[in-house]
């Protein structure tokens, strides 16, 4: 059998479904009237695993893994360690603040956006979203050390 990507994708979801599960099982799933704080992530997990075997399945469609180009690599590396930066400082400088430096960060370096309009965009993206789960949806989020 020749080892497909898609074959790799699939087990990749399979295996951080289950990985949801194991985290997320001391959560209370609820009921369907009333669902609990696992509820969501359970949910999420289950749909993952399904389309990852949907992969595993529909692989042979797929490019041979060897045959990749990893030319991509630099620019996944850079997103995902300027993301896991900013999970890192989420408790320390709360959500506006990292959201703010995590989107712009991400234009700037990534996307190399002029520095203005990655600014306002960045902003703007993060103060609807504020607004929207604070004022509207009356959801916490994780204040800094300002208190916002």
């Amino acid at each position: 059998m020749i080892l497909r990507a898609d074959h790799v994708a699939g087990a990749f979801f399979i295996g951080f479904g289950l990985l949801v599960i194991a985290l997320s099982g001391d959560l209370p799933a609820g009921n369907l009237s009333m669902p609990g704080s696992g509820f969501l992530p359970k949910i999420a997990a289950v749909l993952t695993i399904f389309f990852g075997i949907v992969l595993v399945l529909r692989a042979g469609e797929s490019k041979p893994f060897a045959t990749l180009s990893w030319a991509d690599a630099k620019h996944a590396g850079l997103v995902v360690g300027i993301t896991a930066a900013a999970v890192a400082l989420f408790e320390r400088l709360g959500f506006l603040t990292t959201n703010v430096l995590l989107i712009l960060t991400l234009l700037v370096v990534i996307e190399r956006c002029r520095l203005l309009p990655a600014v306002a965009y960045s902003v703007g993206v993060v103060v609807i979203t504020y607004v929207l789960f604070v004022y509207i949806l009356k959801t916490p989020l994780q204040a800094g050390p300002l208190g916002f």
